[in-house]
């Protein structure tokens, strides 16, 4: 594994719902180049506004995560107290407090432990540690099964340099900002160092593709945080390194879906633009029969069928589609073709589906995963 230069981190439990880890910090020895996307959700949680107010100016050095306590709908008081945990913690560490970004995940409603959160702040410098992102990824987990970590190295004059990111997310998921969060730590800095545009390109392409149930969290937040330790790397090999870690980050966050038994891929063709393509790929994949229809095998093709016709405003002519599960033509398919679909939904874990709309020239890749008891039993009783 490597890691990017100069960043401490950790994770620890502080006892805000269980014996799990649930308090995080990430730190840089130098001030960092900075960019952010966040939940376009009309409720967005306290730290959102405090985040949207501290990356102003493009910089950060720290971010500060707890899970559990979502720190939504909890009003003035829970803004104020995210402000404070960035206060607090902007003292142990000696930097200012307008350089930190704090993020929270879990459940909504529920104030803030925060003289426990406050404590765990006040000690922080002395629990940092180099090369320590797994317990990170860990602690910011709620309802995922498995940490979620990707990371590529780039050389450049004669410097091996890193770019880590970490994720976490597996329901109330439906990112549109850009419950999710991901940071993604480098060394170096792009040339432009226009990290905004880059980062909201990619966003647009990768986790702004996921669904697993249509509800887009309170919370959703990705940070991008660049020491430029090792210098400047052409725009393109940059955003190239940042594309797959994301496309791999938000892979392993359909596919660890609550309840998920399946990855889904789909890929939509040969469609008008980027709005229709969007509408028809989430309409396809944020249906709950096609959704249950691949978790049980089921080649009931016609779901696909109302899964685009229901977008009433982007008509696709029906003689226009063609849709693939694997390479199988499904449109029409015989009980021969029915039997080589059913085998193939139920011997694969990833399920991959072709739809070409014939209407233009852009393509989008979606993904997604499939719905199965394990979705309900976790929903119903989270809070219980």
């Amino acid at each position: 594994m490597k890691y990017p230069l100069g960043f401490l981190s950790f994770g620890k439990n502080i006892g805000i719902k269980d014996t799990s880890l649930d308090f995080a910090v990430i730190y840089s020895d130098v001030r960092c180049h900075a960019a952010a996307v966040f939940t376009r959700n009309n409720f967005p949680g306290a730290p959102i506004y405090v985040g949207r107010d501290h990356i102003k100016d493009g910089y950060l050095q720290a971010i500060v995560i707890n899970s559990k306590n979502s720190n939504v709908a909890t009003g003035e008081k829970g803004i104020q107290d995210s402000y404070q945990i960035c206060d607090t913690l902007a003292n142990s560490l000696g930097i200012a407090k307008e350089d930190i970004l704090p993020s929270s995940t879990g459940v909504i409603g529920v104030p803030l432990p925060i003289e426990k959160i406050l404590t765990a702040c006040t000690s922080a410098k002395e629990n940092l540690k180099p090369d320590n992102l797994e317990e990170v990824a860990e602690a910011i987990m709620t309802t995922d099964t498995k940490k979620k970590i990707s990371y590529r190295t780039h050389s450049h004059n004669g410097n091996e340099g890193v770019m880590y990111g970490i994720a976490k997310g597996a329901g109330m998921i439906e990112p549109n900002m850009a419950t999710m969060l991901s940071y993604i730590l480098c060394d170096f800095l792009p040339e432009s160092k226009d990290l905004n545009g880059i980062l909201k390109r990619v966003v647009d392409q990768t986790y702004n593709c996921i669904t697993i149930d249509s509800d887009t969290s309170t919370s959703d937040t990705v940070v991008l945080m660049c020491s430029g330790k090792l210098g400047f790397i052409p725009d393109r090999d940059f955003e190239s390194m940042l594309k797959e870690i994301a496309t791999e980050l938000s892979k392993k966050i359909a596919k660890d879906g609550e309840g998920a038994s399946k990855l889904i891929e789909l890929n939509v063709k040969n469609g008008r633009d980027d709005l229709q393509v969007t509408k028809i790929g989430k309409s396809i994949l944020n249906s709950p029969l096609v959704k249950t229809a691949i978790y049980g095998g089921d080649p009931n093709w016609g779901r696909f069928i109302m899964a685009i016709g229901k977008v009433f405003d982007e008509p696709i002519p029906y003689d226009n589609l063609e849709i693939q599960l694997g390479k199988i033509s499904v449109k029409g398919a015989s009980n021969e073709t029915k039997a080589k679909l059913a085998e193939y939904l139920k011997s694969n874990e990833e399920i991959m589906i072709t739809v070409e709309l014939n209407t233009g020239n852009f393509q989008k890749t979606f993904w997604s995963c499939d719905f199965t008891e394990g979705y309900i039993q976790e929903n119903a009783y989270y809070t219980t």
